[in-house]
């Protein structure tokens, strides 16, 4: 099965991304069914986020193949956007500190009623929308485990007095609205205690377990999860990944019309 109403199987073979520097990971493979919980895990420079960048399709593989809900990489890449959804990558879907958690939130809903709503929903009646905006903002909130009544000032905390577990519950929240069927997480436990690391894959493994597809970067991965190893011994490296080398994911969001 390809995918589920929820979630989105992905399978890859020999897969690479090879940059100017030399490659960033290479012959990578990987079998997951929908609603899986994949961890990418490996060193800080090893290629962690370009495999994710690849398969969530903002990034053009060099070789091998892969597959996320049936649609090949890279022929489908606008189609693979369309049902993932990225969580805090750095220099790609970076938070604005001065801005709120409610203007955060506002934002992100007015981008999925004008890019990835139906045409029937966007011709419901006002009350309509914003009822079913709210609902999906608060289901979103619930499902990353963020206590907005919880934060210093509510809703109006700006980005910048969350703390670190906060700011990435947000992230996910976010990436959550547009209900994908792969969720797409990047550092997912650095600069955490053990407990708020513990309850993020906590919060991770519910969301598998409730049909989306979770593939999450980290440098250790949880019990039980899908594990692909990125940076294996020997292998060359281009080494760490840097804002430019995220550029082109950054201009694949443009394209499709979402943040």
């Amino acid at each position: 099965m390809h995918s589920t109403p929820h979630g989105a199987a992905v399978t890859a073979s020999g897969l690479g991304v090879r940059g100017p520097r030399g490659w960033a990971f290479r012959d990578i493979g990987l079998t997951a069914g929908p609603g899986s919980l994949i961890a990418v895990e490996g060193p800080s420079g090893s290629g962690r986020t370009c495999l994710l960048l690849a398969l969530t399709g903002r990034m053009t593989p060099s070789a091998g193949t892969a597959e996320v809900a049936g649609l090949p990489l890279p022929k489908k890449r606008a189609a693979v956007r369309a049902v993932t959804a990225l969580a805090h990558v750095p220099g790609v879907t970076d938070l604005e500190p001065a801005l709120t958690v409610a203007e955060h939130l506002r934002e992100r809903t007015l981008l999925q009623h004008r890019f990835g709503d139906s045409l029937r929903a966007l011709l419901r009646p006002r009350r309509e929308r914003t009822a079913s905006a709210r609902a999906r903002t608060d289901a979103a909130l619930e499902a990353a485990g963020l206590d907005v009544e919880g934060l210093p000032k509510g809703v109006r905390t700006a980005v910048r007095d969350l703390e670190r577990a906060e700011a990435l519950r947000l992230s996910l929240a976010l990436a959550l609205i547009g209900k994908p069927r792969l969720l797409a997480v990047d550092d997912t436990d650095m600069k955490l205690s053990d407990a708020e690391r513990a309850g993020v894959w906590a919060t991770l493994r519910a969301l598998a377990e409730s049909g989306t597809t979770v593939l999450a970067v980290c440098s250790q991965a949880p019990e039980g999860a899908v594990v692909v190893r990125t940076g294996a011994r020997g292998e060359e490296s281009a080494g760490p990944v840097t804002r430019d080398d995220k550029k082109g994911a950054a201009d694949a969001l443009a394209e499709a019309g979402r943040a």
